[in-house]
This record gives structure tokens, C-alpha cells and sequence, in this order.
């Protein structure tokens, strides 16, 4: 009860913060108000932010190039954010679903690859895209695809489990896809792969982790906020990729935007009907098809470049910004579905 002055002198006007209705007249004050709305607002509409924000970049891309070497940053934070949510028993329970994680790399490493090659001679690509689109699909998961995730209400233990997992074996069955496949030997430096996906996803998410068992009740008030969070940096996300490849894209390749499409269609539509064939629950089938739909795009362009010329580079850049426009998409489509 708070007890206020006001109205005429001698009177008193007396407030009951705790009942139900005076309260919401204090949570209407235009201040409070606009402050809550704006999680819900930046969570209803984030497929317009992110089309905005990539309509800026194309036009004018130095208002989010600079977010490039920010960007590991952005994401170590999500991670964190998701930790802050989840609990270590959450990841005692994937342990005994090792078939599940099992599954999700088979698919990983023999749908995208498969698929870049018929994707390739279906479309006829010139030399150069076809061994783009096979490197690309060689790769494993991204870390991106924990977002994702987490934005689509998926199963984040199994995601991130899927990506440390994949991106470990990654400098085995990756090199050995590509020369199956392209007769030409690669490497991958193994510990660079392993140390980037620990501090971008497994240290930032032990100490969200860690942090919500011995200060849970004072983080709730924050953690509403972090939706929306992993939603702006998203956002810049591919901003800052359509901006970096700007003049790619103005250039308007269409038959490797076309194969990109397809490959990444495919792939998650492969991903999320086999695993329902496999009798997962929808929940676990949405995370492996983020996880197999969305590929480690930059390794891929890395490679590429590296290994092929600069021409076969163009499918991982085209890559890296459709999987995380198609990803947000989706993650707004399930995270209002009620299963």
C-alpha cells in the first residue's frame, strides 16, 4: 500500500500496488508500458526486422559491415542466454538419447551431401558452383542453428549436442566427403574447430548454466529479455552477410541462388520427415532439421576458397545468408504452434 498526497488539501489518495486491478493501472503508466511491449513487439515481428535490416544493408552495406568480427561475440551471448534457461539435467537426458544425436550426424553428413550432388546435375551448374555446393554441403552444423533452436522452442540440449558433436568429427568426414566426392584432398585444422565452438558455445553455456542453479530466482525478471536479444543479433546476423556480399547479390546469380534454395529446402525437409519416420517427437524432428538444414556456411566458404578459387566460394556465401532467413522464418512458424 502506498499512500500519496494529491486532490484536495487534507486528502490523501491511497494506492494497492497488490491488488489486481490497481495494479494493472500502475503497469499502464506509458513508461512501464512501453518498456514491457518491447520484447513482444521485436518477438511478433522479427521476420520484418530481419527484411528491413537486410534492405538497409544492400543498399548501403557499411551500416552493418562493422558487426563482422562482433559476431562470435553476439552469439557467445545467446549462448549464455540459453543457458540461463536451461538446466544440467536437460543434458543428462540427451545423454540417454545418444541414438537421437547418433541419428542427427548420420543425417548431417550423408543428406546434404547427396543432395548438393543432385542438385548439382539436375541444374546443370557450371564446374565451379557444383564443388561450391559439395563443400558446403560436406560441412558440419553451425552454431547459428543453437539459435535457431532456441528462437523456434526446439530442443536446445540436442542442438548444441548435435553441433560439438558434428564439428569434432568434422576434420575426418569432411575431408573424406570432399575427396569421395571431388577427388581432391583438404584439410581442417582440427583444435582451431573445437576451440571456436567451445568458446562461442560451450563456455558462454555452462556459465548460464551455472549461474541459474545458484541465482535463479534473480534472473528471472532478465530473462524475457533474451528472445528478443537473439532475435536482434540474428537480425544483424544477416545484415551484415547481405552487406559483405552485396555486390554477389546485385549481380543476381540465379541458378546458384536456386540451387542454394533447394539445397537447404531439402535438406530440412529431409531432416525433419526422416526423423518423424525414425518416431521422434515433433520437437526433437524440428531440431534436426535446423541442424541438418543449416550447415557451417563460413567453414565452407573457407574451404573453398582455399582449395577450389574464389568461384566456388559463391554457394557457402549464398549459404550463409538463405539458411538463417529460412531458419528465422521457421522459428517463427513452430514457436507459435502448439503441439
Amino acid at each position: 500500500m502506498v499512500r500519496r498526497g494529491g486532490g484536495a488539501p487534507g486528502s490523501s489518495r491511497t494506492v494497492f500496488l497488490g491488488s489486481g486491478v490497481d495494479k494493472k493501472l500502475y503497469l499502464g503508466h506509458p513508461t512501464g508500458m512501453k518498456i514491457d511491449s518491447i520484447p513482444h513487439f521485436i518477438e511478433k515481428n522479427f521476420l520484418l526486422i530481419a527484411v528491413v535490416m537486410s534492405a538497409v544493408a544492400l543498399a548501403h552495406p557499411p551500416v552493418f559491415t562493422w558487426v563482422k568480427p562482433h559476431i562470435p561475440l553476439g552469439l557467445g551471448v545467446i549462448m549464455f542466454g540459453m543457458g540461463l534457461t536451461l538446466e544440467f539435467g536437460d543434458f543428462a537426458e540427451i545423454l540417454r538419447k545418444w541414438p537421437l544425436v547418433g541419428l542427427g550426424m548420420a543425417l548431417q553428413y550423408l543428406i546434404m551431401p547427396v543432395l548438393a550432388v543432385v542438385i548439382s546435375r539436375v541444374l546443370g551448374l557450371p564446374p565451379e558452383i557444383a564443388v561450391g555446393m559439395i563443400v558446403v554441403g560436406a560441412c558440419p552444423g553451425g552454431t547459428a542453428s543453437n539459435v535457431i533452436t532456441y528462437l523456434a522452442k526446439g530442443n536446445v540440449p540436442l542442438s548444441v549436442t548435435m553441433t560439438l558433436a558434428s564439428t569434432c568429427i568434422a576434420p575426418l568426414l569432411t575431408p573424406a566427403i570432399i575427396y569421395l566426392l571431388l577427388e581432391r584432398q583438404v584439410e581442417i585444422e582440427f583444435w582451431a574447430m573445437v576451440q571456436s565452438v567451445f568458446w562461442i558455445v560451450v563456455f558462454p553455456l555452462i556459465d548460464g548454466l551455472i549461474l541459474r542453479r545458484f541465482f535463479r530466482h534473480q534472473l528471472e525478471p532478465f530473462l524475457r529479455w533474451f528472445p528478443s536479444l537473439s532475435i536482434i543479433v540474428i537480425a544483424l546476423l544477416i545484415a551484415c552477410i547481405i552487406g559483405l556480399n552485396q555486390t554477389t547479390l546485385l549481380a543476381l546469380p540465379f541458378m546458384a541462388l536456386l540451387a542454394v534454395v533447394l539445397h537447404n529446402a531439402l535438406g530440412l525437409a529431409a531432416g525433419y520427415g526422416l526423423a518423424r519416420a525414425a518416431r521422434c517427437s515433433r520437437r526433437d524432428a524440428r531440431t534436426l532439421a535446423i541442424e541438418v538444414g543449416m550447415q557451417n556456411s563460413g567453414l565452407g566458404v573457407a574451404l573453398a576458397v582455399k582449395h577450389f578459387g574464389a568461384a566456388s566460394a559463391l554457394p557457402g556465401a549464398l549459404f550463409s545468408l538463405w539458411h538463417n532467413i529460412t531458419g528465422v522464418a521457421l522459428a517463427r512458424r513452430w514457436r507459435n504452434r502448439v503441439d
